[in-house]
């Protein structure tokens, strides 16, 4: 990557598919950034770049690459592909840019202090912890099967409500439908994957909506 191509993406700010690390010092919690964007449409970590969009490099490159990529290997399962950059901006500095792509191998997690697993997706230019919905909707989809359902009472209840209301709930759904929490999250993640519904996945809570060509 040219200096000049780094300096445009930088001028765009933190989104969908840039994230800025100043340092990499907490590997443990750029690794969340890492595996976000694989779960996600893929995206690029830029280590030597400010919050503030100011580009002030690393001097010791070399010492945070190796820092990231044992912090990858040891903290993410299952393993993930990418690829490191070095792009420099003057004699003694370098921005350390690491390509994620989208993964076909999704949901990866990351391994917290307490030996537990954690998947995160990608929202806008944050990176929020997958509810159970998105992590079975990952699994599913990897299997890269056509997904049939019957559209039976509880699902006539659904779009009910969304005939009223732009999104809802796994919790919305069950208490109007009448069922328990875990057949209504089955529910949506089935129509999700048939291409019935979208999903849309925030920090506290998923909402899920018609997909507009079925409306």
């Amino acid at each position: 990557m040219e200096l000049r191509l780094l300096k445009e993406l930088v001028k765009k700010g933190e989104g969908q598919n840039l994230e800025f690390k100043l340092k990499s010092s907490h590997p443990e919690k750029i690794v969340r950034e890492i595996v976000a964007f694989a779960n996600s449409q893929g995206g690029k970590l830029m280590v030597g770049v400010g919050d503030d969009m100011r580009i002030k490099g690393l001097k010791d490159i070399a010492e945070d690459e190796f820092i990231l990529s044992r912090a990858i290997d040891k903290l993410i399962q299952p393993p993930l592909h990418f690829r490191s950059e070095r792009v420099p901006i003057s004699p003694d500095r370098e921005v350390l840019v690491l390509h994620i792509p989208k993964s076909d191998d999704k949901p990866h997690y990351v391994l917290d202090e307490k030996g537990e697993r954690k998947a995160y997706v990608r929202v806008a230019d944050k990176s929020i912890q997958a509810s159970r919905e998105m992590k079975e909707i990952m699994r599913r989809r990897r299997k890269n099967n056509d997904i049939r359902f019957r559209y039976g009472e509880k699902e006539q209840k659904l779009m009910q409500l969304l005939d009223t209301r732009p999104t809802v709930t796994v919790d919305l759904f069950a208490a109007f439908a009448g069922i328990p929490r875990k057949i209504a999250s089955n529910t949506l993640v089935v129509m999700v994957l048939a291409r019935v519904l979208d999903v849309h996945p925030q920090e506290m809570i998923d909402h899920f909506s018609v997909m507009p060509a079925t409306r």
